[in-house]
C-alpha cells in the first residue's frame, strides 16, 4: 500500500509553523480528555491571568508546547489562558492572533480567518497576524494570496520571516530551486539561532521532498530536528521515510513522540509494513478514541485526515478513506490532503469523484513530485 507524503502539516506541516514563530520572531514583537488517562499532562497554570500580558505569556507556552510535541490537546490550556479575552470585541489584538492561532490549529480555519481579519484590522501591523494569515491561504490552496500575506509581513519589518513565508509559498507552486537557494541562504544567516535554523530547515526539507528530492529533503529533516526537536517535523520526516520504505527508521524518529493520533497511525503503519503484529492494538485504540469523540456528541471533520488514514493504511476500508477524505479536503488542501483523496477516490473506484480531485487539483496550481502521476498533462 502507498504511504503519503506530508506537508506542513501541519502542521500538518505548516498548520503550526506560524505558531513556532511566536518564539523567534524580531525583538520589537511579543515573546513570542476522556476520563480515563492516557498518558500526564503538564499540571494546569494556578490561576487565570489577570492582565493581557500574562494571558500571552501563557498561551505562547501552552502553543509552543503544543508545536513541539504535535499535541493539539494544549490548545485547549492555551484557550484557557485567553478566556476572559476570548472572543471579546475590545481583546487586544496581540490576543487575537493568539486566538486565532488556537482555532487554526483545531482545524477551525473560518473562525481563524474571522479573528485574524479582527486583529489586523485593529492592528495591521501585527506581523504574527499575517504569518498566521499567510498559512491559513497556504491550507485553503490560495497561493496568490498567500504571497499577499508574505508581503505584508515584509511591510511591517520582519524581512526574513516575510522571505521565508514567500519561497515557501513559491515553492508550493513549482519554485523549487529558488526556495533551495534562497531558505539555505536563510539556514545559513540565522547561525546563531538554533531555533530559527530548525523552522527553516524544516521549511527546506518540504520543498526538497516536493522537488523530489528524497536525499536532500532527508538530511534537511534530519539537520532540523538536530537543531531543535520538534513534532510536527518529526511528523512529516516520519511520512518521508514511510513513503521510501524505510519503517524502522520511521519508528526511531517518532519513539520520543507523545501518543497524539497522528503518531500512533504512523506508528502502527510502520510496524505493519514491518509485519510486527503489534499494529493491530495500536489501531484498536485509534478506532476507540474515535468512537468516544462520537459518542460525546464532538464533531469528527476536524479528524478527518486521521480518521482517513486509519481506514486507508490499518482498516482496508478505501470506500471509508475515500469519504473522509473528502470532508477532509473540504478543510485543508495541502499536499498530503490532496495525496490521500486521489488515493482513496482512485482505490474506492469512484471515477466520477477522483476524476473531479484531479481537476480541483490543477486549478490550484500546486506542483509536487508525490502527486505527479494524477496531475493532468497537457490541459487533459
Amino acid at each position: 500500500m502507498k504511504k503519503p507524503s506530508h506537508l506542513v502539516c501541519a502542521a500538518l506541516h505548516l498548520m503550526f509553523w506560524a505558531g513556532t514563530a511566536l518564539a523567534a520572531l524580531p525583538q520589537d514583537l511579543p515573546p513570542g480528555l476522556d476520563a480515563d488517562v492516557v498518558e500526564r499532562l503538564p499540571e494546569r497554570v494556578a490561576a487565570a491571568p489577570a492582565t493581557p500580558q500574562a494571558a500571552a505569556t501563557i498561551a505562547r507556552r501552552w502553543i509552543s508546547l503544543s508545536r513541539e510535541t504535535a499535541d493539539p490537546r494544549y490548545l485547549g490550556r492555551a484557550q484557557a489562558a485567553l478566556a476572559r479575552w476570548w472572543g471579546q470585541a475590545d481583546a487586544p489584538a496581540d490576543l487575537l492572533v493568539l486566538q486565532a492561532t488556537v482555532e487554526q490549529g483545531r482545524h477551525e480555519f473560518a473562525a481563524a480567518r474571522a479573528t485574524l481579519e479582527r486583529a489586523l484590522q485593529a492592528n495591521p501591523a501585527q506581523v504574527q497576524g499575517w504569518l498566521t494569515l499567510a498559512t491559513l491561504e497556504r491550507v485553503a490552496a490560495r497561493y496568490e494570496a498567500a504571497e499577499a500575506a508574505c508581503r505584508n509581513v515584509a511591510r511591517y519589518g520582519a524581512t526574513l520571516y516575510a522571505t521565508a513565508c514567500l519561497l515557501e509559498t513559491r515553492s508550493l507552486q513549482g519554485q523549487h530551486d529558488a526556495a533551495r537557494s534562497g531558505l539555505t541562504a536563510l539556514w545559513q544567516q540565522a547561525a546563531g539561532d538554533a531555533t530559527q535554523r530548525a523552522w527553516i530547515g524544516s521549511l527546506l526539507a518540504e520543498s526538497e521532498e516536493r522537488a523530489g528530492r528524497d536525499d536532500a529533503a532527508d538530511a534537511a529533516y534530519r539537520r532540523s530536528l538536530a537543531d531543535a526537536p520538534d513534532g510536527y517535523t518529526a511528523l512529516a520526516y516520519a511520512d518521508q521515510l514511510l513513503r521510501r520504505n524505510r519503517a524502522s527508521a520511521a519508528l526511531e524518529v517518532l519513539r520520543p513522540q507523545p501518543d497524539s493520533d497522528a503518531v500512533l497511525l504512523r506508528r502502527a503503519q510502520a510496524l505493519r509494513l514491518m509485519g510486527d503484529a503489534a499494529w493491530q492494538p495500536l489501531a484498536r485504540d485509534l478506532e476507540a478514541r474515535f468512537a468516544a469523540i462520537a459518542a460525546r456528541g464532538e464533531g469528527l471533520d476536524a479528524h478527518a485526515r486521521e480518521r482517513a488514514l486509519l481506514a486507508l493504511w490499518l482498516q482496508g476500508q478505501p470506500a471509508a478513506a475515500w469519504k473522509a477524505a473528502r470532508t477532509n479536503l473540504a478543510l485543508q488542501k495541502e499536499p498530503l490532503d490532496w495525496w490521500l483523496a486521489l488515493q482513496t477516490s482512485e482505490q474506492s473506484g469512484d471515477a466520477a469523484a477522483h476524476q473531479a480531485v484531479r481537476q480541483a487539483l490543477l486549478q490550484t496550481g500546486l506542483q509536487d513530485v508525490r502527486l505527479a502521476r494524477w496531475q493532468p498533462r497537457g490541459g487533459q
